[in-house]
């Protein structure tokens, strides 16, 4: 599949005269009136020819404007991956243009290397895409402008608004500029590597591959206990049964499905991402760690979701397979940091979005308080909640003057001083570092799930 732009209509764009045919009209005005006042025949001689030569450039005056549209692969284009787009100028005329200059805007996330027309290319890896490109175009064709790079960063990066301009007629006439809208590269964030081996804390669903703490039809051994109504005659333990005199049954647990509720702090921003292979901000971990931790999940079988913990309070249901793996990633793709002065707890975390039994793994720089308090509010309700630091560790302080550094000292002590509270009601926080980022949390948490509850939780 591709995407295209629209292209403009050829009554779209009009023609004016140019420099180059006001001067040859004055000249040959100019020759002509001096020779009849000063009766010189060489005078008119010598503005015959531009007089001439204009008629005969303008004998095919041309009507219709050219065409512009954007061609761009619509693949399932990663960071770091390579992209090709086209810009299109097409002549519906039946007058060709004598030259055509193309330029358009691509996104600084789009590190265009090569460019050309036709089979000329052009290497851009060090003079950069933001240059004319001239070229012919003839009656009842098209030419196409070739760009191919490397994309750098996740998201949706424009190419365009690209625009004409064509000179026809012996460079008489020229025309107004063609502009196109753009057309939008959707960059997947790079799936981080990831692999959670531990036990989900709590398995409540009706099929998967988790083993729940219910017995049930399973492949995992609960313990062997007394024969009773209902009782499959292939779950006899025959050994324990003879020992015993009285019959005998292996009891399984239930293998079940788990739901993963993953919440993005977007409340705030910081560090400067440097696109793929570079330096990576809080927004560029939190979504490439969304996106490892839902593949990994979804291939296990599991329900994920989605959560924003901003003023948008963005949603996705939670749902397994492929499909929801697609959507997924096509949700992160418009993932934003706004700040905001509202409390957004009470609308997105209500008791019917999250589940009693989902395992919420919270991605959060911890930089505004109300995510502190967000992550201690859900652990007193009983949810199962890691949180998992995205803060990158060398961020470097605001300024360097004055009292710059030791007040960034200051608040990184008081963020380690947060992070060990959280830590004391109960909230696992870690660093996320791709594989195996959560297994020690999820060990620790999965043994709270099955340990004896007081006061009758």
């Amino acid at each position: 599949m591709t995407a295209v732009s629209t292209p403009e209509g050829p009554q779209a764009v009009g023609w004016a005269p140019t420099r180059a045919l006001g001067r040859a009209v004055l000249l040959a005005g100019l020759l002509l009136i001096a020779g009849v006042l000063l009766g010189r025949v060489d005078l008119v001689v010598l503005a015959a020819p531009f007089a001439l030569g204009t008629a005969y450039a303008l004998r095919r005056r041309p009507t219709a404007g050219p065409q512009l549209w954007i061609t761009a692969a619509d693949g399932h284009l990663v960071e770091g991956g390579e992209f090709t787009g086209t810009v299109s100028v097409g002549n519906p005329d039946t007058v060709g243009y004598d030259v055509a200059v193309v330029r358009t805007r691509v996104s600084p996330w789009l590190l265009v290397e090569r460019a050309g027309v036709g089979g000329a290319r052009v290497d851009l890896s060090r003079s950069g895409v933001d240059r004319p490109f001239v070229t012919v175009v003839d009656t009842g064709t098209a030419v196409d402008l070739e760009l191919a790079g490397k994309a750098r960063r996740w998201g949706r990066h424009p190419i365009g608004p690209a625009g004409a301009r064509v000179a026809a007629a012996g460079g008489m006439l020229v025309s107004r500029a063609a502009i196109t809208e753009p057309v939008r590269f959707r960059v997947y964030p790079r799936t981080e590597p990831f692999e959670a081996v531990e036990a989900m804390p709590r398995a409540a669903g009706l099929v998967g591959a988790h083993h729940s703490r219910r017995p049930g039809e399973g492949g995992e051994l609960a313990g062997v206990r007394v024969f009773g109504p209902g009782d499959r005659l292939r779950r006899v333990d025959w050994r324990v049964s003879l020992r015993a005199r009285q019959l005998h049954v292996a009891a399984t647990l239930s293998d079940r499905d788990a739901e993963v509720v993953v919440l993005l702090d977007v409340l705030a921003e910081a560090g400067r991402s440097g696109g793929v292979g570079g330096a990576a901000s809080v927004l560029d971990t939190t979504v490439r760690a969304a996106a490892a931790i839902g593949e990994h999940y979804l291939h296990r079988g599991d329900r994920v979701a989605l959560l924003e913990y901003g003023p948008a309070a963005r949603r996705l249901r939670p749902a397994t397979g492929r499909r929801q793996y697609l959507t997924l990633l096509e949700w992160l793709l418009d993932v934003r940091a706004e700040a905001s002065p509202h409390e957004p707890y009470d609308q997105v975390f209500g008791p019917q979005i999250l589940s009693s039994d989902a395992l919420v793994v919270v991605l959060t720089p911890l930089l505004d308080e109300r995510s502190a308090q967000m992550l201690a509010r859900m652990a007193r309700s009983g949810r199962f909640v890691v949180a998992v630091d995205t803060l990158p560790d060398d961020l470097p302080p605001p300024g360097r003057h004055g009292w710059s550094e030791v007040a960034f000292r200051l608040w990184r002590l008081d963020r380690d001083t947060m992070i060990g509270q959280l830590r004391e009601h109960g909230v696992p926080v870690v660093r996320w570092a791709g594989a195996g980022s959560l297994d020690q949390v999820l060990r620790d948490v999965a043994r709270l799930a099955t340990a004896p509850r007081v006061g009758g939780r």
